[in-house]
């Protein structure tokens, strides 16, 4: 039974990660700040998930998570993340600008960074980490936070160097306008959810079961031989080449 550690986990598209594993029979542990949500997660999905809450920007709570964690871990999911721009007041001048930047750049790079290193002597001979990255990273327009994917999907060419020796992989996948999550916070006004749609050329909108599917890919036998790469699951909103 493999065990799969996915951050970020208690709603959305972790929620939906963590599940798809689940059904196939998986041990899963979902992690992130919110306990409560967690364990709600974890009980709903039933007994092969269970909770552990910390902080993936933090390395103090990082550290004192890892009793709490399998001792093996085949199946890595950075997930963890989101806009800190969205619903945050106007910064003003150079040092709020700074601290603007460095609030997404810890949320999406460092949460990733830093549960990575944690786990990475218990990373298996044949397993993979997925990290999540955004169309983003590639269209422009959104400031700290593409440049924060745009990082995760840099990191990832090492990392994929580094654990390739004990064939383990390491993947990105970054996913185009995904409803029913919180990455928007209190919702998107119709104008803008309509734009995003139409940008898709099968004229949807992407579903966590989207990604959910994706990561079991990389995350099977099948894609042992796919690594440092970046998937881009967007309904064509964005093209890879």
């Amino acid at each position: 039974m493999r065990q799969i550690v996915v951050t970020g986990g208690g709603t959305g598209i972790g929620r939906a990660v963590a599940a798809a594993f689940a059904e196939q029979g998986d041990q899963v542990v979902v992690t992130g700040r919110r306990k409560d949500v967690l364990a709600q997660t974890a009980a709903a999905l039933g007994p092969l998930v269970r909770a552990v809450a910390f902080d993936a920007a933090d390395p103090a709570q990082v550290e004192a998570a890892l009793a709490e964690l399998p001792d093996r871990v085949d199946v890595l999911v950075n997930n963890a993340g989101g806009n800190t721009d969205i619903g945050a007041e106007p910064t003003e001048g150079l040092t709020g600008l700074a601290a603007a930047w460095r609030a997404n750049l810890d949320a999406n790079l460092l949460s990733a960074v830093l549960v990575t290193t944690a786990l990475r002597d218990r990373l298996a001979r044949g397993g993979a980490v997925v990290s999540l990255s955004s169309i983003a990273a590639h269209r422009g327009g959104s400031g700290s936070y593409g440049a924060s994917k745009a990082a995760v999907e840099a990191w990832n060419l090492t990392l994929a160097q580094q654990l390739g020796p004990g064939r383990i992989t390491a993947n990105v996948i970054a996913p185009g306008y995904i409803e029913d999550t919180d990455f928007f916070g209190e919702g998107i006004a119709p104008a803008r959810r309509a734009w995003n749609v139409s940008q898709a050329l099968n004229n949807r909108p992407g579903t966590p079961a989207d990604i959910a599917g994706t990561v079991l890919y990389l995350a099977s036998p099948a894609a042992s031989h796919v690594t440092g790469q970046t998937i881009h699951v967007n309904g064509g909103s964005f093209s890879g080449r």
